[in-house]
């Protein structure tokens, strides 16, 4: 039997995981020897494959799409060596909508350099989408990544968070 995955992603994504045309779902159906159904209105997706790993690769493809990744990053996790994380803004901000922005704005920085430092120094895709911030990369550095986010919302401070990345990173490597 083939392993069937049902989704939801948000409806404002849904063309950009159809592509003009449909080039994008196509090519994910190629890279993945996977079957895609969208239902446009509703923001549900239905993969079905005879591969389960690569079915099960395309379900968290199609779920970093949903979180605000470009379809080309997000097929980077055709790569085994990479990996996709999602931290939920939720977890730090309670129920106050105040500090949920807030805390979005220290996480992208001003003119988003904060993220745009973090994805140099982890070597790492950020994006922070509605309540979510999504991390794509190689499964370390994307943990150091994650680990640099977390502190920047429990409040530490930049300077001394991007200086911690770096020390996780020699870590590693």
């Amino acid at each position: 039997m083939n392993p069937k995955y049902e989704l939801r992603i948000p409806k404002d994504r849904v063309a950009i995981l159809i592509g003009k045309n449909g080039k994008i779902k196509r090519r994910l159906e190629r890279l993945a020897q996977c079957k895609i159904k969208v239902n446009s209105k509703e923001g549900d997706v239905i993969i079905e494959g005879e591969d389960p790993l690569k079915a099960y690769v395309l379900v968290s493809v199609v779920k970093a799409i949903g979180r605000g990744f470009n379809p080309q990053i997000a097929e980077k996790l055709f790569d085994e060596d990479c990996c996709f994380e999602i931290i939920s803004i939720k977890d730090y901000s309670g129920k106050s909508k105040n500090k949920e922005q807030r805390l979005k704005g220290r996480v992208i920085g001003e003119k988003g350099k904060t993220r745009r430092l973090m994805e140099e120094i982890t070597q790492t895709r950020i994006c922070v989408y509605g309540k979510t911030i999504g991390i794509i990369g190689e499964v370390e550095r994307v943990n150091v990544a994650r680990k640099g986010v977390e502190d920047l919302l429990k409040g530490s401070r930049h300077g001394p968070v991007y200086k911690k990345c770096y020390e996780r990173l020699k870590e590693v490597q």
